[in-house]
C-alpha cells in the first residue's frame, strides 16, 4: 500500500463520513425519500452518461443485471432509504457510527454462515467493534435518542452487509461506472414510487439545503464512489476495506464542526474501539466479501 493509496482512501473516508452530516441538512427541509429519489436520479443518469461517453454498454451479463437491482434495491433503496428516514431523529454522528459497522456485521454473517475462515485477530475485531457500537449506542439511548431511528439504523446496515454477502464475485467485469448508474436510477424508481404513497412533498429551499443537495450528489455519489473503484484496482478490496476503520472519527467529527453535534468522552472511548475493531478485522480477513460500491447516505 503506497503514499498514493493511502491518501486515496483517506480521501475516500473523508468523503463517505461527510454523506451523514449533509443528510442530515436535506432532511430538515425536504422529506427523506423524495429528496434521496431525485439524488438517485441526477447521479444515476450524470454517471450512465459518462459510463456511455467511455464505451461502456447497459447491455450487462445476467450476473450483473442481478446485481444491479439487488444493490439497487438494498443498497439504496433499503439501506440509505432507511438512514434517510432515520436521520429525522437520529444525530448524523450515531447515524455514521452504525453505518460503519456493516463490515463487522458482513465479516461476521460470512464467518457464522459461510464458515469463512476468520483468524483469532479477525474475532478479536468483531468481539472490539461491537462493544464500540454498543457503548455508544446505549451512552445515546440512555441520553434521549430515538430508539425507532436507532433501529432503522441497524436494520439498514444488516441489509447492506446481506446484500454484499450476497454479490461476491458478481460486480467483477467491467462496466463498473454503468452498474453504479443503473443501480441508482433502480433505487431511484424504488424510493419515488414509496415516496409518492407516503409523502407531502414540501421543501423549504435554502442556500444550505441546495449545497448540501449538490455536495451529496457529486462528492459522495459520485466523486467517492470513483475514488473507490480507483482504490480497489490498485490494492484489491480487502486492503481497500480497512479505510472503513477511519469513518467513524470521521463522522463523528464532521458533524461536530457542520452540525454542532456534541462529542461525549464515551463517544470518543466508543469510536476508537470501533475503530480498532473495524481494522482488526479488515486486516485479518484473507478473502473479501466482492468490490460492491461503499455505503453512504
Amino acid at each position: 500500500m503506497d503514499i498514493r493509496a493511502v491518501l486515496l482512501g483517506t480521501v475516500f473516508a473523508v468523503m463517505w463520513s461527510s454523506a451523514f452530516a449533509t443528510a442530515r441538512i436535506i432532511v430538515a427541509h425536504a422529506p427523506p425519500l423524495t429528496a434521496l429519489a431525485a439524488r438517485f436520479l441526477i447521479s444515476g443518469l450524470i454517471a450512465v452518461i459518462i459510463a456511455r461517453a467511455l464505451g461502456q454498454s447497459w447491455r450487462l451479463p445476467p450476473a450483473q443485471a442481478r446485481a444491479v437491482i439487488l444493490l439497487g434495491l438494498c443498497q439504496n433503496a433499503l439501506y440509505l432509504g432507511l438512514n434517510f428516514f432515520a436521520m429525522q431523529w437520529v444525530e448524523a454522528s450515531l447515524a455514521a457510527i452504525i453505518a460503519a459497522a456493516m463490515p463487522l456485521m458482513a465479516a461476521a454473517l460470512a464467518w457464522g454462515l459461510f464458515g469463512e475462515r476468520l483468524p483469532r485477530l479477525g474475532v478479536a475485531g468483531l468481539a472490539a467493534g461491537f462493544l464500540g457500537v454498543g457503548l455508544i449506542m446505549g451512552a445515546r439511548l440512555s441520553g434521549g435518542a430515538d430508539p425507532l431511528g436507532v433501529a432503522l439504523c441497524l436494520v439498514a446496515a444488516l441489509a447492506l452487509a446481506v446484500a454484499t454477502l450476497s454479490l461476491r464475485g458478481a460486480m467483477a467485469g467491467g462496466n463498473l461506472l454503468m452498474i453504479v448508474g443503473l443501480q441508482m436510477l433502480v433505487g431511484s424508481v424504488a424510493l419515488a414510487g414509496i415516496s409518492a404513497l407516503t409523502e407531502t412533498v414540501v421543501i423549504l429551499w435554502s442556500p444550505a439545503f441546495v449545497a448540501a443537495f449538490a455536495y451529496q450528489i457529486l462528492v459522495p455519489g459520485l466523486a467517492a464512489t470513483l475514488i473507490w473503484f480507483g482504490l480497489v484496482a490498485r490494492i484489491g478490496s480487502t486492503r481497500a476495506a480497512t479505510f472503513h476503520f477511519l469513518t467513524p472519527f470521521f463522522g463523528v467529527a464532521i458533524a461536530a464542526a457542520l452540525l454542532g453535534e456534541a462529542v461525549r468522552p464515551l463517544d470518543m472511548l466508543g469510536v476508537t474501539v470501533t475503530m480498532a475493531g473495524i481494522l482488526a478485522v479488515q486486516v485479518s480477513r484473507s478473502g473479501g466479501a466482492g468490490v460492491s460500491p461503499p455505503s453512504r447516505p
